[in-house]
């Protein structure tokens, strides 16, 4: 299988991002509030395949600096190299665009997402106690956009 190819998102891909975050999140965004989110100047992402969407990464950017709003990859897709590669367009696209860091959250209980950020270089910058409910916390992550420039 031929990995798909990524592109920018924008509000006509709401519908198709919502259902894949459906798939992948219990508290998924719905369609209102993506269009809302990729109407805004500051939002940018990639989506890998469109019909249907395999995955997709979104990042809001403020003050030099951006943050991954969500990633996802559809639960049959995943374990393949494709949480990267949208990592890798993100810290792309905010490193052309003269981005200094890129944060994200991450739950401190999910090594496979750990695991994926620790290999893209990202550092634990903070912690945010019981982001996620009780007994659930965020780890606050951050690393440059440009430090060891990836590939998508």
């Amino acid at each position: 299988m031929t990995a798909p190819r990524l592109l920018a998102v924008g509000p006509g891909h709401a519908a198709v991002l919502a259902a894949l975050h459906g798939r992948c999140f219990d508290d998924a965004w719905d369609e209102a509030a993506l269009a809302r989110l990729l109407a805004l100047p500051t939002t940018f992402g990639f989506v890998a395949g469109v019909r249907p969407p395999r995955g997709f990464v979104l990042a809001t950017a403020a003050g030099g600096d951006a943050e991954i709003l969500t990633l996802c990859t559809d639960p049959a897709a995943r374990r393949r190299g494709l949480g990267r590669r949208l990592m890798a367009a993100a810290l792309a696209h905010l490193a052309a665009h003269g981005g200094g860091r890129l944060f994200l959250e991450v739950a401190a209980d999910n090594g496979a997402a750990r695991a994926l950020y620790a290999g893209l270089g990202f550092d634990a910058v903070g912690r945010r106690r019981d982001y996620y409910g009780p007994g659930r916390d965020a780890l606050v992550l951050a690393r440059p956009a440009s430090a060891g420039l990836l590939h998508p």
